[in-house]
């Protein structure tokens, strides 16, 4: 059967390149060998914040004393929370499945690789060696858990001892003691989590710093509010070895060990970009992630590439712009992919959120900036819902253009606040052109007002 367009995976990039071109008129097969909504929805990011927004409710009950709320027992059902978790996992799969029925996409659920080209159309042969061609096809296979070479880490994970990502989700009791190897998103987001319902937590992290890239304050006052809360940090540390209930790492020139009843394993993620037939075609590979351009093209003419597996962003709406991309491409309709107003979140508690350019990556580019830093006690909402915990918003201001280059922010509300910035920094508007921009009040929004008249 001949289609418009293949779409191999059917994760955030996969549904919504599916979604765009089937609403255009075009005649579309997707494949997927698991659940509609790859690790996003189903082991990712709708139930981690799941999870999250259970604990923060529970911390909320736990403190509001100060608030003028008492409460004579507050207690944490984690079983409970997994059963919400799964129910909201269940009634989302279920929507892109609509959704796809709607747009008239023709979903395939099975395994999918590339058999060949054959009279200018692409060949996909599915897991019951039934072939499919089309005249476009992307991929959009996604990404999967980086496991580190370390001795016994293996068998951990076959143990149960160690977890991934997808594993620590389904968790229906609270461990005792959770060790985290990375203090990336994922990693810091269950080390908020875990440490809120109960756990003592260890986070081992190799740099020394938390939170890869991030602008170093942000990241920075981020650990500290994490300390401060109780979780520990081994910076500079570097796992050696996992045994049957304890995991061995080199901290200052010294080996030291710590008795735990669970390790998750958040040491990054890798495109899954093998086995799928790629080199029938001579589709470039760099570092295990195939390569595109600006217009997610990769090097074959009507092969494109969208989401984790090219390496770049891995963050879900990040895939959802490169999918719409991708299919604008393929109706003839100019379009390319910018990330410089591409927004990050981290959804500990408090949020992290930036958009942009940091001071460094500023500073190595040569541009003429300057910035400013205010605490959120400046919005008066801030200062009604919270006890003035520790918060952070900064605006960075490009002098040459008089435009906003990049903002970090670390407080409530703060992956909800993101987009605003990211929308001047995209329309490139000028500091005069934001002044006139009217903020609702009393909001937690109000930060970014403040901060730009003192710019």
């Amino acid at each position: 059967m001949e289609y418009d367009l293949l779409i191999l995976g059917g994760g955030p990039g996969g549904y919504t390149a599916a979604e765009r071109a089937g609403k255009a008129g075009l005649k579309v097969a997707l494949f997927e060998k698991d659940n509609l909504g790859g690790v996003c929805l189903n082991e990712g990011c709708i139930p981690s914040k799941t999870l999250l927004n259970s604990a923060k409710l529970f911390s909320h009950a736990r403190d509001s004393e100060v608030f003028g709320v008492s409460t004579t027992e507050v207690s944490f059902d984690q079983k409970r929370v997994i059963r919400r978790k799964n129910k909201i996992v269940r009634l989302l799969v279920s929507g892109i499945k609509q959704k796809m029925k709607q747009c008239n996409v023709e979903v395939i659920a099975a395994a999918a690789s590339v058999k060949g080209r054959k009279d200018d159309l692409y060949e996909v042969i599915d897991a019951f060696d039934k072939t499919y061609t089309g005249k476009n096809l992307i991929i959009a296979t996604g990404s999967e858990p980086i496991v580190p070479a370390v001795p016994g880490l293996k068998e951990a994970l076959a143990s149960g001892l160690a977890v991934t990502n997808q594993a620590i989700l389904d968790l229906d009791t609270i461990p005792q003691h959770l060790v985290v190897i990375g203090a990336g998103i994922i990693g810091l987001e269950m080390a908020s989590y875990f440490r809120t319902v109960g756990s003592e937590v260890t986070v081992i992290e190799m740099q020394d710093h938390v939170a890869g890239d991030i602008d170093r304050q942000l990241g920075d006052l981020l650990r500290q509010v994490l300390e401060k809360k109780g979780v520990k940090f081994l910076l500079e540390a570097q796992v050696t070895a996992l045994d049957a209930d304890a995991i061995h790492y080199r901290y200052q020139d010294q080996i030291s060990q710590i008795s735990t009843d669970k390790i998750l394993c958040s040491a990054g993620r890798c495109p899954v970009a093998d086995d799928l037939g790629l080199e029938k075609l001579g589709i470039v590979i760099n570092n295990g992630a195939i390569q595109v351009d600006a217009g997610c093209r990769t090097n074959i003419p009507g092969v494109y590439a969208v989401g984790d597996v090219i390496g770049s962003w891995m963050l879900a709406h990040a895939a959802y712009r490169e999918a719409e991309v991708a299919v604008n491409n393929i109706l003839g309709q100019a379009d390319e992919m910018s990330y410089e107003h591409c927004p990050c979140v981290i959804y500990t508690d408090p949020e992290v959120a930036w958009v942009g350019y940091s001071e460094s990556e500023m500073e190595r580019q040569g541009r003429k900036y300057r910035q400013v830093t205010i605490p959120f006690s400046y919005s008066g909402r801030y200062m009604a819902e919270t006890e003035r915990e520790p918060s952070l918003c900064k605006l960075i201001l490009d002098e040459d253009s008089n435009t906003l280059a990049g903002c970090q922010l670390l407080g409530p509300y703060a992956s909800e606040i993101i987009i605003a910035v990211g929308i001047m920094i995209e329309r490139k508007l000028t500091l005069d052109e934001i002044k006139t921009q009217i903020f609702p009040h009393p909001t937690v929004a109000e930060v970014i007002r403040e901060a730009i008249f003192m710019l």
